[in-house]
């Protein structure tokens, strides 16, 4: 396995643990008959943390598995940056947690999605770093990827900095909405691409970061 492999590898521990820890805050309810499907509903808010997060998690392992594609060898830097992302990503099921446990609390909903808006904020610039350095240090890259052009998505893949701090002012006024919208804007960098130049002249596509 190279460098690069060792790194993705790692990174994949830390993502499926922590994709895995969301469903552990839904507990099974007690309750028999109406009263058992009362419990379930009652429960909605888990439910909806639970997607919303899943979806976040699973686009955020699917950039970085492709922007590690690129990647041929790995410097110190590189590996604190990468460990960086981590940190957000591993507290991910707690905030999760946090806001199903206060997504039906009229108050305390909105310090909830603030605080969730907050950690991807923390997120997309883990990303832009990383991203800001693999650019930088073209040495990174295989041989298929223009680093000159590559420079130039800087500006594109920063969009998530810009996006998220608006869901944290979001969330003080509705923090359903807000938690919507973290899943749509999920979906939408799923199929969403950030074309890397490629030496050959063609262009390879990677999700703009989650």
């Amino acid at each position: 396995m190279n460098e690069s492999g060792r790194v993705e590898a790692f990174s994949d521990g830390v993502f499926a643990i922590a994709i895995t820890l969301l469903i552990l805050d839904i507990k099974v309810p007690v309750g028999q008959g109406a009263d058992l499907l009362h419990a379930l509903a009652h429960q909605w808010p888990s439910y909806a943390a639970y997607v919303v997060s899943f979806l976040v998690i699973g686009i955020m392992w699917a950039n970085h598995h492709q922007v590690f594609s690129y990647v041929a060898r790995v410097d110190r830097v590189l590996l604190f940056l990468n460990l960086l992302l981590l940190l957000v990503v591993a507290a991910l099921p707690w905030v999760t947690a946090v806001v199903a446990q206060y997504l039906s609390d009229p108050h305390g909903s909105h310090v909830a999605l603030a605080l969730y808006s907050g950690l991807m904020v923390a997120h997309a610039l883990t990303f832009i770093l990383l991203w800001w350095w693999l650019t930088r240090t073209g040495h990174l890259f295989d041989d298929r990827v223009d680093e000159v052009l590559a420079k130039g998505t800087r500006i594109r893949f920063a969009a998530g900095a810009l996006v998220y701090p608006i869901l944290v002012g979001l969330s003080l006024v509705s923090a359903l909405l807000t938690l919507a919208l973290h899943g749509v804007i999920a979906i939408y960098y799923a199929f969403n691409q950030l074309q890397v130049p490629l030496r050959a002249g063609e262009e390879d596509e990677i999700p703009l970061v989650g």
